[in-house]
């Protein structure tokens, strides 16, 4: 009797506006990793060389990274488009993640039926800087046009799910609002002092802490200044990498607290050092559901945030009342000085954030409604 074949991958094409660490990226590698090696993925990004987030792949999965694959920036031409849609050919599954992957998603509707090409998701999480205060009208015509044959679009927050469907003006059965989720058991633990690289806790130290990509949308220039006044013992200590390191840099030298913000750089497993953090700080201009904060609360932290996309109904009910307006400097550092000041306080919400994040925002139930999800377009009742 024969040996029995293992049934072939299924193959996943991944098209990235980048793919350096970040919260959809890493989502992403969370996914690929907890749907094993039955999975084939090529990942493209939209700027090249942009795939630090490689590193943290499995590598027991097949993962290759086409360098032949046509670019997704350029005028959406119709012969630029149709090689687009050429390339997605061979596929079992296309993934498209936010506006730098927008003209893809428009290549396949406008080629989908003619080339036979494989079922499409896009993932949309937020805007940059350029989109932080105002969506732009011609972009919103765009997605409209682009989107119109996809077979699903996937939102973690509520603000999107609104966009899509008024603004973009998607059905209601197209758009899923997946909530982003992450193993919250793994954090939570006391790290060696000397956990993070460069950085050592001294005894007596209280660490303000936030969780992001260095880019201008994030607007850590402004977590500097609210941080600046406090009291000496505290330190503010960034983790991420990005093009705005130099400037939160030199907006620390200014305010003279450049021996006090740390830049360690990107950490690949936050769940090993968030727990040196005393308290955690957002900054940002736009977000919609932040896996920072979710990742601070399952560290029983308490959150000093504007009121930017989901995040007062994310975090605890005992959270809320001390998150300010967006854009609000003044009152982001007013909230800092109230809970760098109330240890009880930050216990107290810290362990109600904590609590929540148990009952809402647990990975396992992220990982199920995407499997779902992918194996309903593709017709299977579930991924292999």
């Amino acid at each position: 009797m024969g040996q029995r074949r293992p049934a072939p991958q299924l193959r996943v094409l991944h098209l990235h506006s980048g793919f350096d660490p970040g919260g959809k990226e890493m989502r992403a590698v969370q996914l690929m990793n907890a749907f094993g090696p039955r999975l084939a993925h090529s990942i493209v990004s939209a700027v090249p060389g942009a795939l630090g987030a490689a590193a943290m792949i499995d590598p027991a999965l097949t993962v290759d990274f086409p360098d032949d694959f046509p670019s997704l920036t350029g005028r959406p031409w119709p012969r630029r488009l149709q090689a687009l849609a050429r390339a997605m050919q061979g596929h079992d599954l296309v993934l498209t993640y936010n506006w730098g992957a927008m003209d893809a998603v428009l290549a396949h509707s406008a080629f989908r039926q003619v080339l036979n090409l494989p079922p499409l998701v896009h993932h949309e999480d937020g805007f940059n800087q350029d989109e932080a205060d105002r969506l732009k009208p011609r972009r919103n015509l765009y997605r409209r046009l682009a989107l119109h044959r996809t077979d699903a679009l996937v939102v973690p927050s509520r603000r999107l799910e609104e966009i899509a469907r008024t603004v973009w003006h998607q059905p209601a059965a197209r758009v899923q609002r997946i909530p982003n989720g992450i193993p919250v058991f793994a954090y939570g633990r006391k790290p060696r002092r000397d956990a993070l690289p460069r950085v050592i806790k001294h005894p007596g130290e209280l660490w303000l802490g936030t969780l992001a990509g260095l880019r201008a949308v994030k607007n850590l220039p402004r977590l500097v200044r609210a941080f600046a006044p406090l009291p000496e013992q505290w330190q503010l200590v960034i983790l991420g990498e990005g093009p705005e390191r130099d400037a939160i840099r030199a907006e620390a030298i200014r305010l003279k607290v450049g021996h006090r913000v740390h830049l360690p750089g990107h950490v690949a497993r936050p769940a090993d050092v968030m727990g040196l953090f005393d308290l955690f700080a957002l900054s940002s201009d736009s977000e919609q559901f932040p896996i920072s904060v979710v990742e601070a609360m399952a560290t029983r932290l308490a959150i000093a945030a504007p009121q930017v996309g989901d995040v007062a109904a994310m975090v605890a009910a005992e959270n809320r009342p001390l998150l300010c307006a967006p854009g609000d400097e003044a009152g982001l550092a007013a909230t800092l000085a109230r809970l760098a000041g109330d240890p009880a306080l930050r216990q107290a919400i810290g362990a109600a954030n904590r609590a929540r994040a148990e009952a809402e925002y647990d990975e396992a139930a992220m990982v199920s409604a995407y499997a779902r999800l992918y194996a309903g377009v593709l017709g299977r009742t579930s991924l292999p």
